[in-house]
């Protein structure tokens, strides 16, 4: 009997895969899609010693490979299923898709959002759907969206369109993988695609394994929302409580048992990413196409990048499927933030010194010739300072060296390089009023942003007057900031004022300003 049942499941199994080829062949996508670009990514290919390939789904009319789906889905709705019109859930992207299909179809529609989705996904959605969609947003995920959504179709007894747990929307989501199969004919590695519920790796995977099985195909999750990863290693559907919300486009709960059951067949590996590392690929796909992805659009490239790093030499091209572009404006300031970690282009650093003079002098020349990315400093001891100072580097390995030098100089090194708190909050909360910061004038300082620029403005800072307050952060711009606070006596103003005049660095008073007074001064 049980053989029987595993003859019979394996049977099913190759027509489902024999009619999901065929229903991606036959698919209707290019209605309101189009072949996306296949583009070779020379700065990453040669930094990674492989040739790496972009395949563009950020180029979509929806800036999102969901297009596909949900219009394969909702092209093959009969007449009586139409005038009942749909409902679905979404994170965004399939929302902007199905929104599109039913402005281009006629087709009322009712789209479930998550609270949290970005509001550039919102806006889009209504303004793509016009007067035929209806947007409701219910929960903190896509599985709260969903459940909403459940219940807005028993209600009005519409047709719900799946994001991925379909196999009209698995096969629009394929024609990815066929475009890029030829697109890219020879010597084909691997291909990386983004992962949440599943509907685009297990499309892609089902068709490339049934045409070039050699080829492997790996899917990449972010780690907070890692529901994929985890069901394929135990065998079963797994429910994750929490996703995290920065790949929104991936936050998924529970992966489809559609998609499941293909993934299970046809994906060779999962990889997971963490934030930083999403960042630092949004950062890798600007420099490549001057294009920001989203998210959930870079995560495939992470993925790529950690499997090109533990791989040595590989023998084919690596195709990362950047599966889409609707970022908030607001978060770059954030991705800007993080990237330079995620790339491991920034160590970042708890440093205890003494409180006495020339102690800052030491400290730079622990830095050698790397350049400061940040420096924050406020005193609070009478005997030791602690700085927050971010430095940029070239890897782990010159990472540990600084720490080194500065162990040299009998200084407490703490690595902050890998703790969230320090990155995300901490960084911003140091400093306060100091019962020690006596006789302190505070200056702001600008400079032009060169490597080394803020060493050099250290060690022209005169060793007579005790710095009681440091703050530089890097931004990217023509010149450096710097906010100061020198302890100066009163009788030893003019020549603090006649020092100023030869430092040679544009510099405004701000002792006297009020926020200063309010939140800093005793």
């Amino acid at each position: 009997m049980n053989a029987r049942l595993a003859e019979q499941a394996t049977a099913d199994a190759v027509a489902t895969d024999r009619e999901l080829l065929q229903r991606a062949q036959a698919s209707r996508v290019y209605d309101v899609a189009h072949e996306t670009a296949l583009d070779d990514a020379p700065l990453l290919s040669a930094r990674l010693g492989a040739r790496v390939l972009l395949k563009r789904e950020d180029q979509q009319p929806v800036f999102s490979f969901k297009l596909r789906g949900a219009y394969n889905r909702m092209v093959q709705l009969d007449a009586a299923q139409r005038a009942c019109g749909v409902v679905a859930a979404s994170a965004g992207n399939h929302a902007q898709g199905v929104a599109l299909a039913a402005a281009k179809l006629g087709i009322r529609a009712v789209i479930v959002m998550p609270v949290t989705a970005p509001q550039v996904k919102i806006d889009a959605v209504r303004r793509l759907g016009g007067d035929f969609v209806e947007v409701m947003l219910a929960g903190d995920s896509y599985s709260d969206a969903q459940e909403a959504a459940a219940r807005v179709q028993a209600e009005r007894g519409s047709v719900f369109v799946h994001p991925f747990d379909d196999l009209d929307v698995i096969a629009g989501q394929a024609t990815v993988g066929l475009e890029l199969l030829r697109q890219c004919p020879n010597n084909l590695h691997a291909v990386f695609v983004p992962v949440g519920g599943g509907g685009l790796l297990s499309g892609i995977a089902a068709c490339i394994k049934a045409q070039r099985p050699g080829v492997k195909v790996i899917g990449v999750q972010a780690t907070d929302s890692d529901a994929m990863a985890r069901s394929l290693e135990s065998g079963e559907r797994a429910l994750l409580n929490e996703v995290g919300l920065f790949a929104d486009g991936t936050a998924v709960k529970q992966v489809g048992a559609l998609t499941f059951a293909l993934c299970q067949r046809h994906v060779d590996a999962m990889l997971r990413v963490d934030t930083d590392a999403i960042c630092a690929a949004i950062r890798d796909v600007y420099q490549e196409t001057r294009c920001v992805p989203e998210p959930s659009g870079a995560l495939a490239l992470a993925g790529l990048k950690q499997y090109a790093a533990a791989h040595g030499d590989i023998d084919g091209a690596l195709v990362a499927v950047v599966s889409g572009a609707n970022m908030n404006f607001d978060r770059l300031r954030f991705v800007a933030e993080r990237a330079e970690v995620g790339e491991q282009r920034e160590a970042v650093f708890a440093v205890t010194i003494p409180e006495e003079r020339g102690s800052f002098r030491r400290f730079c020349a622990a830095l050698g010739q790397h350049s400061i990315t940040e420096f924050n400093y406020r005193i609070g001891d009478a005997t030791r300072a602690h700085l927050f100072v971010g430095i940029q580097t070239t890897g782990r390995n010159e990472r540990e060296a600084l720490a080194t030098a500065f162990r040299a100089q009998a200084f407490d090194v703490l690595d902050l390089t890998d703790d969230e708190l320090a990155k995300l909050h901490l960084r911003h909360m140091i400093g306060g009023r100091s019962p020690l910061a006596n006789d302190e004038r505070i200056y702001r300082f600008e400079f032009p942003e060169r490597p080394g620029a803020l060493t050099r403005f250290l060690g022209h800072m005169h060793p007579d007057w005790n710095i009681s307050l440091f703050h530089y952060r890097n931004q990217g711009a023509d010149y450096g900031r710097i906010l100061v606070g020198i302890q100066v006596p009163a009788d030893e103003q003019p020549a603090f004022r006649q020092f100023l005049d030869t430092l040679g660095y544009p510099h405004c008073d701000e002792s006297e300003n009020p926020a200063y007074r309010l939140l800093l001064r005793e």
